[in-house]
């Protein structure tokens, strides 16, 4: 099973992308925000990260996506929409990771609005959310890109009056938001098809 939009295909995590994904996470760029520059143990990845990508895909249909560019193949990194941990609400987690060569060129946008395309035409999620660091202003570009919204807990008294936010902010995006916004004209698409076109992304089995 593979999603394609304009750009990119996105493919369900295999262990064949063990050593790309350990590269990435070797860049301390790419690991600013998320380990303070330190890269992920290879066998943290191959042992853990890739299995429990797999083990969701198997249980509930969601997990981790490679993001590889449709001409010439190139790896670019991965959009993930995973089960929250203590949550048993309809709802997903968004993350995604992106080589830093490719920073600024819209791919990150790309690859999470397709996934989440396909999510809310092809399943029963009610809530998208995903958090950035406050000082991660490329990260809330994006989400804000994607049509996300702080969400309640992150609109307290110091954001809203313009204080310096500290730590991890979170977005949401709901479902009547995003099909409000783009998901309308869509609606007819979302069922019984092995290949279906989702605005410029494609689901083929």
């Amino acid at each position: 099973m593979a999603i394609d939009s304009e750009r990119l295909r996105l493919r369900p995590v295999s262990p064949d992308d063990v050593d790309r994904l350990h590269a990435l996470d070797a860049d301390p760029e790419v690991m600013r925000y998320v380990s303070g520059g330190d890269p992920t143990r290879r066998d943290t990845v191959s042992d853990w990260i890739v299995p429990r990508s797999q083990a969701q895909f198997a249980s509930h249909g969601t997990g981790m996506w490679t993001a590889s560019l449709r001409r010439g193949d190139e790896f670019v990194g991965w959009v993930q929409l995973r089960l929250p941990r203590h949550s048993a609400e309809q709802e997903l987690e968004l993350s995604y990771r992106i080589a830093r060569r490719h920073w600024g060129s819209g791919l990150a946008t790309e690859a999470a609005s397709s996934l989440i395309a396909v999510t809310f035409l092809s399943t029963d999620t009610r809530r998208v959310f995903a958090s950035a660091h406050a000082e991660h202003a490329a990260s809330h570009r994006v989400m804000r890109k994607l049509g996300m919204r702080l969400s309640p807990m992150s609109l307290s008294a110091d954001h809203l009056s313009g204080n310096r936010m500290d730590g991890d902010v979170e977005y949401e995006l709901l479902r009547e938001q995003w099909t409000a916004s783009r998901g309308r004209h869509h609606s007819a698409e979302a069922s019984g098809r092995h290949r279906r076109s989702i605005g410029t992304t494609e689901m083929t089995a």
